[in-house]
Protein backbone atom coordinates (compact mmCIF):
# COMPACT_ATOMS: atom_id res chain seq x y z
CA UNK A 1 0.00 0.00 0.00
CA UNK A 2 1.26 3.46 -0.87
CA UNK A 3 0.52 6.31 1.47
CA UNK A 4 -0.01 9.95 0.73
CA UNK A 5 0.75 12.55 3.38
CA UNK A 6 -0.93 15.96 3.40
CA UNK A 7 0.37 19.28 4.75
CA UNK A 8 -1.16 22.68 3.91
CA UNK A 9 -2.94 21.15 0.88
CA UNK A 10 0.33 19.76 -0.47
CA UNK A 11 0.28 16.00 -1.05
CA UNK A 12 3.34 13.78 -0.93
CA UNK A 13 3.75 10.18 -2.03
CA UNK A 14 5.93 8.14 0.31
CA UNK A 15 8.11 5.21 -0.70
CA UNK A 16 10.28 2.88 1.35
CA UNK A 17 13.85 2.06 0.33
CA UNK A 18 14.52 -1.12 2.28
CA UNK A 19 18.12 -1.39 1.07
CA UNK A 20 19.02 2.11 2.28
CA UNK A 21 16.71 1.97 5.30
CA UNK A 22 15.01 5.28 4.49
CA UNK A 23 11.59 6.64 3.74
CA UNK A 24 11.51 8.95 0.74
CA UNK A 25 8.76 11.40 -0.12
CA UNK A 26 7.95 13.68 -3.02
CA UNK A 27 5.23 16.31 -3.31
CA UNK A 28 2.99 15.13 -6.13
CA UNK A 29 0.55 17.99 -6.74
CA UNK A 30 2.97 20.66 -8.01
CA UNK A 31 5.06 21.37 -11.07
CA UNK A 32 7.95 22.36 -8.78
CA UNK A 33 9.95 19.52 -7.22
CA UNK A 34 9.92 19.07 -3.45
CA UNK A 35 11.47 15.93 -1.96
CA UNK A 36 12.39 14.80 1.54
CA UNK A 37 13.61 11.71 3.38
CA UNK A 38 13.80 10.28 6.86
CA UNK A 39 14.46 7.12 8.83
CA UNK A 40 11.25 7.15 10.91
CA UNK A 41 7.59 8.01 10.41
CA UNK A 42 7.68 10.93 12.84
CA UNK A 43 10.83 12.30 11.24
CA UNK A 44 9.26 11.86 7.78
CA UNK A 45 6.22 13.94 8.74
CA UNK A 46 8.49 16.65 10.14
CA UNK A 47 10.77 16.64 7.08
CA UNK A 48 7.73 16.92 4.81
CA UNK A 49 6.48 19.97 6.74
CA UNK A 50 10.00 21.47 6.78
CA UNK A 51 10.36 20.97 3.01
CA UNK A 52 7.02 22.65 2.28
CA UNK A 53 7.88 25.56 4.61
CA UNK A 54 11.31 25.90 2.96
CA UNK A 55 9.63 25.97 -0.45
CA UNK A 56 7.15 28.65 0.65
CA UNK A 57 9.96 30.73 2.20
CA UNK A 58 12.07 30.37 -0.97
CA UNK A 59 9.17 31.58 -3.13
CA UNK A 60 8.55 34.54 -0.78
CA UNK A 61 12.25 35.43 -0.82
CA UNK A 62 12.18 35.48 -4.64
CA UNK A 63 8.96 37.49 -4.67
CA UNK A 64 7.06 34.82 -6.58
CA UNK A 65 3.82 33.03 -5.86
CA UNK A 66 4.28 29.36 -4.94
CA UNK A 67 2.55 26.78 -7.08
CA UNK A 68 -0.95 26.23 -5.76
CA UNK A 69 -1.71 22.55 -5.16
CA UNK A 70 -4.94 22.69 -7.18
CA UNK A 71 -7.00 25.60 -8.43
CA UNK A 72 -10.26 23.69 -8.89
CA UNK A 73 -10.24 24.39 -12.63
CA UNK A 74 -9.35 21.92 -15.32
CA UNK A 75 -9.81 21.76 -19.07
CA UNK A 76 -11.14 18.47 -20.33
CA UNK A 77 -10.94 17.58 -24.02
CA UNK A 78 -13.06 14.76 -25.42
CA UNK A 79 -14.28 13.48 -28.75
CA UNK A 80 -17.55 15.10 -29.94
CA UNK A 81 -19.53 11.88 -29.52
CA UNK A 82 -18.45 11.62 -25.87
CA UNK A 83 -19.30 15.30 -25.35
CA UNK A 84 -22.77 14.65 -26.79
CA UNK A 85 -23.28 11.60 -24.54
CA UNK A 86 -22.11 13.53 -21.46
CA UNK A 87 -24.43 16.44 -22.28
CA UNK A 88 -27.32 13.97 -22.67
CA UNK A 89 -26.54 12.28 -19.33
CA UNK A 90 -26.30 15.65 -17.58
CA UNK A 91 -29.60 16.84 -19.10
CA UNK A 92 -31.36 13.63 -18.04
CA UNK A 93 -30.08 14.21 -14.50
CA UNK A 94 -31.24 17.84 -14.61
CA UNK A 95 -27.69 19.10 -14.09
CA UNK A 96 -25.18 21.21 -15.97
CA UNK A 97 -22.36 19.27 -17.59
CA UNK A 98 -19.99 20.67 -14.95
CA UNK A 99 -22.15 19.60 -11.98
CA UNK A 100 -22.80 16.19 -13.52
CA UNK A 101 -19.08 15.64 -14.24
CA UNK A 102 -18.05 16.75 -10.75
CA UNK A 103 -20.57 14.31 -9.22
CA UNK A 104 -19.25 11.43 -11.35
CA UNK A 105 -15.61 12.30 -10.68
CA UNK A 106 -16.35 12.59 -6.96
CA UNK A 107 -17.85 9.07 -7.03
CA UNK A 108 -14.71 7.73 -8.69
CA UNK A 109 -12.42 9.60 -6.28
CA UNK A 110 -14.35 8.61 -3.14
CA UNK A 111 -11.53 6.33 -1.89
CA UNK A 112 -8.99 9.14 -2.03
CA UNK A 113 -11.38 11.71 -0.56
CA UNK A 114 -12.02 9.54 2.52
CA UNK A 115 -9.20 9.99 5.06
CA UNK A 116 -7.67 6.95 6.69
CA UNK A 117 -8.19 6.67 10.47
CA UNK A 118 -4.68 8.04 11.11
CA UNK A 119 -5.50 11.28 9.29
CA UNK A 120 -3.38 10.30 6.31
CA UNK A 121 -5.03 10.06 2.92
CA UNK A 122 -4.78 6.69 1.27
CA UNK A 123 -3.68 6.95 -2.33
CA UNK A 124 -4.51 3.66 -4.03
CA UNK A 125 -2.45 2.45 -6.94
CA UNK A 126 0.16 5.22 -6.93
Amino acid sequence: MNTTLEYKEYLARVEIDLDAGILHGEVINLRDVITFQATSIDQLRQEFANSVEDYLAFCAQRGQEPDRPYSGNTLLRMPPEVHRAVATCAARAGLSINKWAVAKLRECAAEVLTPAPTGEVLHPGA
